[in-house]
């Protein structure tokens, strides 16, 4: 059974989701790749989990860098995005890598010469569980700001939160 509530944050209402007492999404409402079959979602804002995520997003949106030891993750995707997204979950809070640094990262990892920088964008992209996986901790290879799912607008905000200073 998939579990579900809605979490008021200071950037948008956001859509949680869960299964097995492990966090499968996390989404801006309405934003790019928002599920599209969610009929059989069960609106349970006092699921477990969920009472230990609204913990997280309130200090984290109070400015601080919450632990994620106590909140399972467990996004669904292909393997590549998989291993797109575990990169990703190690961006330091307040940091920034490029889709370049993790396309090497993972050329390196699997013994290639390269890898597409846009193959990975398109993973960032379809990541699943906002915030907790920092996609929106990837830049451009020259800092900018590029595509975010939620919008470039929240992109910012949650970089300013972090104090990301970009160019």
């Amino acid at each position: 059974m998939i579990y579900t509530c809605n979490i008021d944050t200071p950037l948008a209402l956001i859509t949680a989701s869960a299964e097995n007492n492990k966090l499968t999404g996390l989404w801006f409402m309405g934003q790019k790749y928002y599920p599209s079959k969610t009929d059989a979602w069960i609106t349970k804002p006092d699921y477990p989990l969920f009472k230990e995520l609204k913990l997280w997003i309130k200090n984290y949106f109070e400015g601080k860098n919450p632990s994620l030891k106590n909140i399972k993750l467990e996004p669904h995707g292909t393997f590549f995005q998989k291993d797109v997204w575990n990169i990703l979950i190690n961006i330091p809070y307040g940091k920034t890598i490029t889709y370049g640094e993790i396309a090497k990262q993972l050329a390196h990892k699997k013994g290639l010469c390269s890898m597409s920088a846009q193959a990975v964008g398109g993973a960032v992209g379809h990541n699943p569980i906002s915030i907790l996986i920092p996609c929106h901790r990837v830049i451009g290879a020259t800092g900018t700001l590029t595509g975010y799912a939620g919008g470039i607008d929240k992109k910012e905000a949650l970089l300013r939160l972090e104090k990301i200073i970009l160019s």
